[in-house]
């Protein structure tokens, strides 16, 4: 296997330090960014010489800029970066404060986006590289109970198909990784939840945030695994635009498609009720 240098965001847990340390045992060069010193010294031990810590805040654009740029000077060309870091929200949309909404779209949204675009300069020119960005199935089917994550992640998978569209005939791949329910802190330590303050939720939300906080820690998902597969579609000649993570996800996602799919059809009359008789299809 070729030799890569990857940049992943947020390597101090959870699926982006899986990643970091699966990306390391193939003999790869990992640039990983963290959000204090403590997590950096840790980070830097997985793989000393080849594991380079950056602490980074990924809502500062001008921070994501100056990383990308220090990591190809000192450490060489990127040829995998994975938009990683995140976080998730929980909370009906009535109850979670605008203020929430918008961090997590800072964080999860924008975060990512400036990630990808710190480094798809040197890509383009370099006529190769592999973008990719964690979302969720969360972002190709939604729950109640978490709309502004949802939100954000819906979000990012449209930049992310657009973007490879953009990007493909530049040798550039672009992949949305689609993890179910996996065993970190996601649902923990980890998770920011808004207060509840609406009693008419409590029989549908109640049961939903009590289910989730005692499956933290049990989650069927197994991290090393997931990122061995993200490893894996490096080395493919014609890797995924999307990749499901997990058989949860894989029902979920497939329900939900077709859910839609089958409404669609079922308002196909009506919608083609709102055309010009002569017009410009697209």
């Amino acid at each position: 296997m070729e030799k890569q240098n990857w940049l992943i965001t947020g390597v101090s847990s959870g699926l982006g330090r899986a990643f970091a340390q699966a990306a390391l045992d193939a003999g790869h060069t990992v640039v990983g960014t963290v959000r204090s010193a403590g997590d950096l010294r840790s980070f830097e031990e997985l793989g000393p010489g080849r594991a380079h810590g950056r602490i980074l805040d990924v809502t500062d654009d001008d921070a994501v800029s100056d990383v990308v740029a220090e990591a190809e000077q000192q450490v060489g060309p990127l040829d995998v970066v994975v938009a990683n870091a995140g976080y998730g929200l929980e909370g009906t949309f009535e109850e979670t404060p605008p203020a929430e909404v918008r961090r997590q779209f800072e964080v999860n949204v924008f975060g990512a986006a400036a990630t990808l675009r710190a480094a798809l300069p040197s890509m383009r020119r370099r006529r190769r590289g592999h973008l990719m960005a964690v979302t969720s199935m969360g972002g190709l089917m939604a729950v109640p109970g978490m709309s502004a994550y949802c939100g954000s992640k819906f979000a990012l998978e449209g930049i992310l198909e657009a973007l490879g569209k953009e990007v493909a005939h530049f040798g550039i791949h672009v992949t949305a990784i689609e993890p179910g329910s996996f065993r970190t802190d996601w649902a923990g330590r980890s998770m920011t939840r808004a207060e509840r303050t609406v009693d008419d939720y409590d029989e549908l939300f109640g049961p939903i945030r009590e289910a989730r906080r005692r499956a933290s820690g049990n989650q069927l998902g197994d991290p090393a695994k997931a990122a061995a597969a993200v490893v894996h579609i490096t080395t493919v000649e014609k890797p995924p635009a999307h990749l499901v993570l997990g058989s949860d996800a894989l029902r979920l996602v497939g329900a939900a498609r077709t859910a839609v799919d089958d409404e669609i059809r079922a308002w196909e009359t009506l919608s083609r009720t709102t055309d010009f008789p002569e017009g410009a299809q697209l």
